[in-house]
């Protein structure tokens, strides 16, 4: 039986023209993946798929193998945003991955073998990757170091990274950032002990806005018309031209960690946990975030559709999509919370024991969602518009972290 809690909204409205501190500085689904090429319809997709002890590399259509790369350690994939290049964190920083698959001036797609490439963001224990308009953002946990960067100009990095804006953090903690269209900047402030909120920086970096009402705050997500979204252990935090309300969560703990956005939705999509004596990872309620009407809804999800911070995301017609831990894949109407179709992709997973574990995940590229199963070591494509799996390999190793890019 579906529960759904009574909608709520609290304001804690920060005027913009509130602090003009200066701060130190040199000199988002978003559309991710979309460069000025991406939109060509002769563009080739390829996925990312880390293992335990290197990258593969697979063609989007076929799933082939197109490269297999070494790599030690465990590794986290984010798309840089131009269609092409992938981020993969290592303990240098940001390392780039040419994944070899790129539209040319023509129109006309390219493809080459791809490499993981020596070019390296620097970056202390390198955290979060945020698409949004024409910027990529990397953040910086062990320093607390925002570094921002034109995503088209890694297109034509071949020798050196392109130029970057390195903005620095009051403290470093584990954080996150993202420029908004005029050059503002929202990111996180807190300490290696204790995360609290975030703060707004204008274009010259001067502090125009601040919340520290939100405790343990994590992940982002920019809806319709630029509104930001962030969560807090007890609501979430929506940013709107200039000020900041703190939307408290229905119960005295209501966790939000990750956001799911669209660009052309109003309605945000978080994942949410009530009990903060749970134990694993599976969650089984999500929160609706308006942020034109800044209420959230929390909705309860039926009896085996579970899910991990991996495996939500935005369709092509701004539904929401929940890879459950029963195996099927569910379609969700974010503006009335309802669920309709679903269809049946892997098999039934439990709650992974560390959140590093290979469990499975879900990217939506398109039409397409990639879906991982790493109880068979698989990967499968399946067709949104059908619900049926397209096409499937099976690898030489269990994957893990996944990115797909348009090409």
């Amino acid at each position: 039986m579906r529960r759904q809690h009574r909608t709520t909204a609290f304001a804690a409205v920060i005027a913009a023209s509130a602090l003009l501190l200066t701060a130190c500085a040199t000199t988002d689904a978003t559309p991710g993946d979309a460069g000025s090429a991406t939109d060509s319809p002769k563009a080739q997709p390829r996925v990312a798929l880390t293992y335990d002890g290197g990258v593969y590399v697979l063609d989007g259509d076929t799933l082939t193998i197109e490269a297999d790369l070494p790599l030690a350690g465990f590794n986290r994939l984010n798309t840089a945003g131009d269609g092409r290049h992938v981020l993969v964190t290592t303990t240098e920083g940001f390392q780039v991955l040419d994944t070899g698959t790129w539209t040319d001036a023509s129109g006309a797609a390219q493809t080459a073998d791809p490499v993981l490439t020596d070019l390296v963001f620097d970056a202390p224990a390198a955290g979060h990757v945020v698409k949004h308009g024409d910027k990529t953002i990397l953040y910086a946990d062990g320093t607390g170091d925002t570094t921002i960067f034109e995503t088209a100009a890694l297109l034509d990095a071949t020798d050196e990274l392109p130029a970057t804006e390195v903005v620095p953090a009051e403290a470093a903690h584990h954080g996150v950032s993202i420029e908004l269209d005029d050059g503002t900047l929202l990111t996180t402030v807190g300490t290696p002990e204790a995360r609290t909120g975030i703060r707004v920086l204008n274009a010259d970096r001067e502090e125009i806005a601040r919340n520290a009402e939100c405790p343990s705050v994590h992940g982002e997500g920019a809806a319709a018309d630029e509104v930001a979204v962030f969560g807090c252990s007890d609501g979430v935090l929506v940013y709107d031209d200039g000020v900041i309300t703190k939307i408290a969560a229905p119960d005295a703990y209501g966790r939000t960690g990750n956001m799911y956005v669209s660009e052309t939705s109003t309605i945000a999509v978080g994942d949410y946990n009530s009990d903060p004596d749970s134990e694993g990872y599976l969650l089984s309620e999500l929160v609706l975030v308006d942020t034109a009407a800044k209420t959230s809804t929390v909705i309860d999800l039926p009896a085996g559709v579970e899910y991990t911070w991996r495996d939500v995301a935005r369709g092509p017609n701004d539904e929401a999509l929940i890879l459950a831990s029963d195996g099927s894949l569910y379609v969700l109407d974010p503006e009335t919370g309802e669920l309709g179709d679903s269809y049946p992709v892997i098999g039934a997973w439990e709650s992974p024991v560390e959140w590093q574990d290979a469990h499975p995940a879900l990217i939506v590229v398109g039409g397409t969602a990639y879906v991982t199963e790493p109880a068979t070591n698989s990967l499968h494509a399946v067709d949104l518009a059908t619900g049926k799996v397209v096409s499937s390999v099976e690898l030489p190793a269990t994957p893990n972290e996944i990115a797909v890019v348009t090409g």
